[in-house]
């Protein structure tokens, strides 16, 4: 948190197929692996692009692992959706964890690293982590979506856990070699 490249909509990709995307790829998965993250975007890490990687479950227990990059999320309309209240937490806001409503089923329509167009449908959980990887893309954060009470708590619990989170990031940082 506090970030400046966290709170503006990021840029788009315009090449693709480079070495360069390729690496920063795979390193957004090492670092969400090291985090025990379901999610992470390109600007959870300073890199100003429109770009996340995922490896999530939906609520059927079906793992969805991969990356989308120029998101655009299609969201059912007010009559067809259902919110879903559910404990949301991020990588950019070590231990909080805050309720935020989101529709139980979503789609991001983006390309692959390559340049080829891309469809991803989610549900439940999985649903969640394209809405909330794709609010990071556009400059947001889950704190953004809510009260001003429950984002001070979010940041309170935070502070207290932090040091904890990243003591365990460390660990697990020393375990993958990295």
């Amino acid at each position: 948190m506090g970030e400046e490249v966290l709170s503006r909509p990021c840029r788009e990709v315009t090449e693709f197929g480079t070495p360069e995307l390729s690496a920063l790829i795979d390193d957004m998965f090492l670092t969400m692996y090291v985090a025990d993250g379901a999610g992470l975007a390109a600007n959870q890490v300073g890199v100003d692009l429109r770009l996340f990687v995922y490896d999530c479950p939906d609520d059927y227990g079906i793992r969805h692992v991969g990356h989308i990059i120029n998101p655009v999320l299609d969201l059912p309309g007010p009559g067809s959706r259902r919110l879903v209240d559910d404990f949301e937490g991020c990588l950019s806001v070590p231990g909080a964890a805050m309720a935020v409503p989101r529709t139980d089923r979503a789609v991001a329509r983006g390309f692959d690293k390559d340049g080829d167009p891309l469809v991803i449908e989610g549900l439940g959980y999985f649903a969640r982590c394209l809405q909330h990887e794709t609010d990071h893309v556009v400059g947001h954060t889950y704190l953004d979506r809510l009260s001003k009470r429950d984002r001070k708590a979010a940041l309170r619990q935070m502070e207290d856990r932090r040091e904890d989170v990243f003591a365990q990031r460390a660990v697990k940082a020393a375990r993958l070699g990295q």
